[in-house]
């Protein structure tokens, strides 16, 4: 079997953030988010990262990330452009947002010859994460029957002060594989609780604080670009006409359809980590706390590649 190799997922927009917080600093020698994940990733066993990014940020990202994770790590760079969609379907006219986390991966497929985890690249998910992963992603082939794992945290240590969020909510069976996961973009606190709303906040539902919801860290095999690929051109005819700028084609749709499909089964991993993230810039304040407080305590290094 081939090592599993990281993806990071890094071309989104930043547009609720107001910037590319991919290459915001937060650490004490001006380290970005994804600088500590790779940290955690190279220490579990990673060697390997594909950095999907956009070429428009390409000189810039690899000025601030790129070159001095190459030290410590295989680096290569897939690139998400809007226009690298299936034959017969064009960009609709006004669309500037990507076309979702699995047209992401998908950006990558050439770069792929094993088992594979994704990550974002806003997102600091902890050591533990990453070890559990590459343990597992080591242990488990695909076969006919596709074997597959994700990362879960709880709700309640995922959400922001500050605004909504968008997580992937899982229902898990007993067995401790994944029933379902649902895309809910927009989630918040309010003073009771977590909510969501699917109407433009017409009306809520309530979601429980340990409620499991998925970080995009997920564990698949090669087998899974080939099922993405598979589906997209039948995504973008269904969701298309219905809405042409916004539309993504999202991870958790493509596992969710392998489940019912009785294709696949995912192995829900627990890490009892907490997540950060700057999904707005108010929060950055928060990861940056986080951050000294680790590298204080001798978690990370104040220089994590010398």
């Amino acid at each position: 079997m081939n090592k599993p190799v990281l993806v990071v997922m890094a071309a989104g927009m930043g547009s609720r953030y107001g910037g590319m917080k991919q290459i915001d600093p937060v650490g004490p020698n001006g380290q970005v988010i994804v600088d500590y994940s790779l940290y955690d990733a190279r220490r579990a066993g990673f060697e390997t990262v594909v950095f999907v990014i956009k070429h428009e940020i390409e000189d810039a990202f690899k000025a601030a990330i790129g070159e001095r994770v190459s030290k410590a790590m295989n680096v290569k760079y897939a690139f998400q452009q809007l226009d690298e969609l299936p034959a017969g379907f064009a960009v609709p006219e006004g669309r500037v947002k990507p076309w979702g986390t699995c047209h992401a991966v998908l950006a990558a497929k050439d770069l792929i010859d094993g088992p594979f985890a994704v990550i974002n690249a806003d997102d600091y998910y902890g050591p533990e994460a990453f070890r559990v992963m590459y343990d597992y992603l080591s242990t488990h082939e695909d076969g006919s029957y596709y074997d597959y794992c994700m990362v879960s945290y709880l709700l309640r240590n995922t959400v922001s002060e500050n605004g909504s969020v968008a997580r992937g909510v899982c229902v898990t069976d007993p067995d401790g594989t994944l029933h379902s996961v649902t895309e809910r973009t927009r989630i918040e606190t309010y003073e009771n609780g977590v909510h969501f709303t699917e109407d433009g906040g017409a009306s809520w539902t309530d979601l429980p604080g340990d409620t499991p919801v998925s970080m995009n860290l997920w564990g698949f095999g090669k087998s899974f670009l080939d099922e993405a690929e598979q589906r997209f051109a039948g995504w973008l005819t269904e969701n298309l006409p219905k809405n042409p700028l916004k539309c993504e084609y999202f991870l958790p749709l493509v596992v969710t359809e392998l489940i019912e499909e009785g294709k696949a089964k995912i192995q829900v991993l627990r890490s009892t980590d907490k997540w950060y993230g700057v999904t707005y810039r108010e929060d950055k304040p928060l990861v940056v706390e986080a951050i000294a407080r680790k590298t204080a305590e001798g978690q990370y290094p104040e220089n994590l590649w010398a």
